[in-house]
């Protein structure tokens, strides 16, 4: 990154003196935080109501396109996963995830937090990764979402 790079980068939680611009300066770099690049294509499923827009907003903003539905026949890179207790089967709706993954992918498995409705214990995430054939490699908090990035047991990733 350039120095001019570096400079025009908004710092998250600065101060600001004009007050039109403390919004956008505290709002999260959730792409960032997610790891998307300009060149993934990434496919949503499952957002509803209480979905967090301001993600997904987010990820179009970085990629520069809309996010794909669940209906989509491309081969993505990121599956964006919005999932709740009462979703159903956590393994099932991993599986359903992979059907558009390519090789290298990743999906990002966004559950309500801890203690919130709908949320999903660590522990259930983690075996149902596995009977999925994936493993966690990593969480973030996203807001009101917890975030777990999935990939394929084995992927270098």
């Amino acid at each position: 990154m350039s120095e001019n790079e570096r400079l025009d980068t908004p710092v998250a939680n600065a101060p600001s003196s004009a007050p039109e611009n403390a919004h956008a300066q505290n709002t999260p770099d959730w792409a960032s935080m997610l790891d998307i690049n300009k060149s993934d294509i990434i496919q949503e499923i499952g957002w509803d109501e209480d979905a967090d827009s301001s993600i997904s907003e987010s990820l179009e903003d970085a990629i520069g396109a809309p996010l794909l539905d669940v209906d989509t026949d491309e081969i993505v890179d990121v599956v964006l996963l919005w999932f709740r207790e009462e979703d159903g089967d956590l393994v099932d709706g991993l599986v359903d995830a992979t059907r558009s993954l390519g090789d290298e992918g990743r999906i990002w498995l966004l559950t309500p937090a801890a203690n919130t409705p709908g949320t999903i214990e660590p522990g259930i995430i983690a075996e149902s990764a596995q009977l999925a054939g994936m493993v966690q490699t990593s969480s973030e908090r996203l807001g009101q979402w917890q975030g777990a990035c999935l990939v394929a047991s084995g992927a270098k990733r």
